[in-house]
């Protein structure tokens, strides 16, 4: 069975988010042991598994996510790196249709050769206040907090601006107590002609990943956060990690557009059985 490896948010490799993608040939996915096994083999901080569905229906394939450590409900990056790995092999064209944990979803190839994603936008609510502890394990003040929903699971935090956001260092097994996945730390852009809006970093050692590189589903909470905040549908977002990569954000009510590239790296055989 081949195995690529696929960076996402980016246009050269070695930059981006790597995602493993598997697609299966079998009409239901292995055991969910053996598809954990695999993901933990690869290491990456997403490994897409995809089958394909019956013609006729409302999706063409059914698409899973893993952690090295468990099962996640949403994930933007590895949903690109599946639609780029399926266009690049012929196995399809124009609009691709996932069914997921998070629901229908959609990928649809730009004549840039870019994606554009259909995911569903995060339900924001501010917190009244920080939660206790929190400032010292991210290791900077919030300016303030929301809890982004059930489908990501995660606490968006904005500190005051994009240099301390740069600067974190936190203490991951403290911030592991303050969301169910992760944080996502963001601030405005110091400077919007260098060609993005905000700023973001993603922790999620909820799930076995201390830092992501480039995280799509955190962008369904970035883009109605800093929409409400510039006054604009579409924006663009720099996650500032070591690999960084961009991601072009278009809000449409309760439901949220993320258009990036990607780039196969690695094509390989998996020697195991299922």
């Amino acid at each position: 069975m081949r195995i690529r490896i696929v960076d996402a948010f980016t246009d050269r490799p070695f930059s981006g988010n790597p995602a493993g993608v598997l697609l299966l040939e079998s009409a239901a996915f292995p055991d969910d042991e053996r598809l954990q096994e695999i993901a933990a083999e690869v290491n990456l901080s997403e490994t897409a598994f995809a089958h394909p569905l019956p013609p006729g229906g409302e999706a063409d394939w059914a698409l899973r996510w893993f952690t090295p450590a468990t099962e996640v409900g949403m994930c933007g990056h590895a949903t690109l790196a599946t639609a780029h790995v399926l266009h690049s092999t012929g196995r399809a064209t124009g609009t691709v249709r996932f069914t997921a944990r998070c629901g229908l979803l959609t990928a649809t190839a730009r004549p840039d050769g870019a994606f554009t994603l259909d995911f569903p936008t995060a339900p924001l609510r501010e917190e009244a206040a920080p939660p206790s502890g929190l400032a010292k394990a991210l290791g900077a003040e919030p300016v303030s907090v929301h809890d982004t929903g059930e489908h990501i699971g995660d606490l968006l935090v904005e500190l005051r601006d994009e240099a301390t956001v740069r600067a974190l260092a936190p203490d991951f097994a403290a911030l592991a107590a303050h969301s169910r996945r992760g944080v996502i730390a963001t601030a405005a852009a110091e400077d919007p002609a260098r060609g993005y809006d905000y700023v973001s970093r993603g922790f999620f050692p909820g799930v076995g990943i201390d830092e992501d590189p480039v995280t799509g589903s955190a962008h369904t909470a970035l883009a109605p956060f800093w929409s409400a905040r510039f006054g604009r549908d579409d924006l663009t977002g720099l996650q500032a990690s070591a690999r960084s990569g961009l991601v072009r954000t278009s809000l449409h009510g309760e439901r949220t557009l993320l258009t990036g590239t990607a780039v196969t790296v690695i094509d390989g055989e998996l020697l195991t059985s299922f």
